[in-house]
């Protein structure tokens, strides 16, 4: 056997064996399927959960969509402190106020600790060089980003802007902003942000991030739209620990992507031994189906994920639709 395969092989069995992995269970709260009584919105929300903490990632569009999720779902929200922004758009951090106001009541630190990339805070605009609209795709659906800073700041929340991979808690980490080694963005075409001569270019949000978890199969990557690509997120984690990619939860944004780039996906992440698929949000259900038949899943691990679907502590998927 080839000695740095040996090596590695070594490695990983030893890190596996030795590795104390908190159990976490991720819970849904926001995406376009819900099931009856829950509310389903073009948006992402997930909420991770173990004995000593809860952590937030993206906070849906409407500012009463995680709320109401939570509370049919018997979700205890006031025990979030921790909150992870995938990147600006208000379909992510539209509830974000609403919900710091409503939980600081019962716990002072509830939502206070937001996590945000480099570029996350640029100002966006339109193609005439206005500012995107209110209510529009702007950090919770404000016009100015500096407003929506400024009214989180008098709400006693903290951003932490991060530019480099970062460790938020035991086995959690956030990738910041993602090097995109393959050119395969996903995401909208109709923002601009300013360069340093103030020109206008187009916005390609390089503020995306994603959160990945070590568990002991390897790496679950949680993605609110992945405009980086999955391919470029992975590897970021990977630089973390090279461990498999063996979960990816979360929107992927292959709603609209070609041919090539959902084959080029499902090809990699056969390669890096996907075992549960959870496409949702703006992943596609076409594109999610076709990767998950590339890679070989079962059908029990695959979830086209709605509201109160869950990715068990022993890694294990539960549906909560027809999803």
């Amino acid at each position: 056997m080839n000695k740095s395969i040996l090596a590695l092989l070594i490695f990983s069995t030893s890190f596996f064996a030795c590795a104390n992995f908190p159990k976490y269970e991720i819970t849904v709260l926001a995406t376009n399927i819900a099931n009856y009584g829950g509310f389903g919105e073009w948006s992402f929300s997930a909420l991770y959960e173990n004995e000593d903490e809860s952590v937030l990632f993206d906070t849906g569009f409407h500012e009463d969509t995680v709320i109401h999720n939570a509370q049919v779902l018997n979700k205890d929200l006031s025990k979030v402190e921790k909150v992870v922004l995938s990147h600006f758009h208000s379909d992510h951090t539209g509830g974000l106020l609403k919900l710091r106001k409503k939980y600081r009541l019962i716990n002072k630190a509830a939502f206070t600790k937001v996590y945000v990339a480099k570029g996350f805070f640029k100002q966006r605009f339109t193609i005439d060089g206005k500012k995107v609209r209110e209510n529009g795709p702007g950090p919770g659906g404000y016009s100015d980003a500096s407003l929506f800073k400024a009214e989180a700041e008098k709400l006693g929340i903290k951003f932490y802007v991060v530019d480099a991979k970062t460790q938020i808690s035991e086995n959690l980490y956030i990738t910041g902003p993602v090097i995109r080694k393959i050119e395969n963005y996903n995401g909208p075409t109709n923002l601009y942000i300013k360069d340093k001569k103030n020109n206008l270019v187009p916005d390609i949000i390089k503020d995306d991030q994603s959160m990945g978890m070590l568990t002991e199969k390897g790496w679950v990557m949680m993605s609110g739209c992945g405009h980086s690509g999955i391919i470029n997120t992975g590897e970021t984690l990977k630089e973390i620990k090279d461990l498999p990619i063996y979960g990816a939860l979360g929107g992927f944004h292959l709603w609209q992507a070609n041919e090539k780039t959902v084959m080029q996906t499902a090809k990699w992440l056969k390669k890096e031994g996907l075992g549960k698929f959870m496409g949702g949000h703006c992943t596609g259900i076409n594109a999610a189906t076709k990767i998950s038949n590339i890679v070989g899943l079962e059908a029990e691990d695959l979830s086209h994920t709605a509201v109160g679907s869950i990715l068990t502590k022993d890694l294990k998927i539960i549906r909560s639709s027809v999803e």
